[in-house]
């Protein structure tokens, strides 16, 4: 067991101890100190370190896995959660597993990329500050060796530190961030647009011909991560969700 892990595990002495415990653990896995696939302290250590019931720190374990953030299993212990990568409408899209549902082959190339501290014209378009270091790509992905979207998208450095080391030939930008950050909440937005004659050139489609744009935030609790803005060609794609009275189904 690390004890490094388990002394990072502090109450912060508001409200029940079950309740602190979940906080405690939440917070560190929100904020990276504990990545995906990280072992959480088992039971009987978390008892010792914190003072706590069994039944306390039980029932602080259990809801953090009906959150999603960590996995219990019998033999192997408890360990941090990967956060799911789904595709619907108006979840985080995966490009590699949207073009494979398809049934053709997915590349991707990064365009350009700047790290640094945003233009007037960068930090007006993603509203970003001015202070902020960030990571901008332009990535063009393809499907069967065609264009099939084209991607602007800004990491927040300051949160996701990894990212100014990460070349992202092997692994598109996205689906990087999928695995290597957590976000607890995303801001989702789809709009027609005409492409700009740089698009559409990329695109291989004319100029003003319409398309569709996403245009995506996230954040890790107050902290952003990414923004990122998604342009398809209008006529070769289209978004289907279903849904019922309680959310999609």
């Amino acid at each position: 067991m690390n004890q490094t892990q388990l002394a990072a595990v502090k109450l912060d002495g508001a409200g029940p101890i079950y309740d602190q415990i979940r906080r405690a653990i939440r917070d560190l896995v929100l904020n990276g100190s504990w990545p995906p696939g990280t072992s959480v302290p088992p039971e009987h250590a978390l008892m010792e370190q914190l003072g706590a019931s069994r039944m306390t720190v039980h029932r602080a374990l259990v809801q953090l896995a009906r959150e999603g953030l960590i996995t219990r299993r019998r033999r192997s212990g408890t360990i941090v959660a990967s956060p799911p990568a789904s595709h619907a409408m108006l979840d985080i899209l995966s490009i590699p597993q949207e073009v494979e549902r398809l049934g053709q082959r997915y590349e991707h190339e990064v365009l350009s990329r700047e790290d640094g501290r945003p233009s007037a014209e960068l930090a007006m378009r993603f509203g970003l500050k001015r202070g902020e270091r960030v990571a901008h790509l332009v990535t063009l992905h393809r499907a069967d060796g065609k264009p099939h979207v084209l991607e602007e998208r800004v990491i927040h450095l300051a949160a996701v530190p990894a990212a100014a080391d990460e070349d992202f030939r092997e692994t598109p930008p996205g689906d990087w961030l999928l695995s290597n950050s957590l976000w607890s909440q995303a801001e989702h937005a789809i709009s027609a647009v005409p492409a700009e004659p740089d698009d559409a050139r990329l695109l291989a489609i004319e100029a003003g011909e319409a398309c569709l744009l996403i245009e995506r935030r996230t954040w890790n609790q107050d902290a952003p991560i990414t923004a990122v803005r998604l342009l398809y060609p209008g006529t070769r794609h289209r978004f289907v969700g279903r849904f019922g009275p309680y959310g999609q189904v």
